[in-house]
């Protein structure tokens, strides 16, 4: 594996890459555990199936507007993400009942991280 270092719009990201061989496997490498960062905080899995609402991208929560077991319809707005000096409302995708709010005010959020189910 070899390590870089890249910069998107000011933000420094470090990443790992590892080559393949043209003939290699795209879904085998797909099962492959991804690295995490000791200093980076990890939320609580759910433990409710349902839908779930993953981050869209890295960021911080400003505010979560919704409670386990409140009802919404689609496009209510769920929470609010922060992200590059941004703010984001985060959706219902559909109408459903909260089961399990995974992030609270102020956490931080990687993207495809789960949100809350429904």
């Amino acid at each position: 594996m070899k390590n870089y270092e890249i910069e998107v719009d000011g933000q420094v990201y470090h990443v790992k890459v590892r080559e393949l061989p043209d003939d290699a496997d795209m879904s085998a490498s797909a099962g492959t555990e991804k690295a995490v960062d000791e200093n980076k905080t990890t939320s609580k899995s759910p433990s409710a199936s349902g839908t779930q609402i993953k981050s869209p991208m890295s960021g911080s929560i400003l505010q979560v507007l919704v409670k386990p077991g409140q009802s919404v319809k689609a496009g209510d707005n769920l929470l609010i993400l922060e992200a590059m000096k941004m703010e984001n409302e985060i959706v219902a995708p559909e109408d459903g009942t909260v089961k399990e709010v995974l992030v609270k005010a102020n956490d931080n959020v990687e993207s495809d991280q789960i949100l809350l189910v429904f």
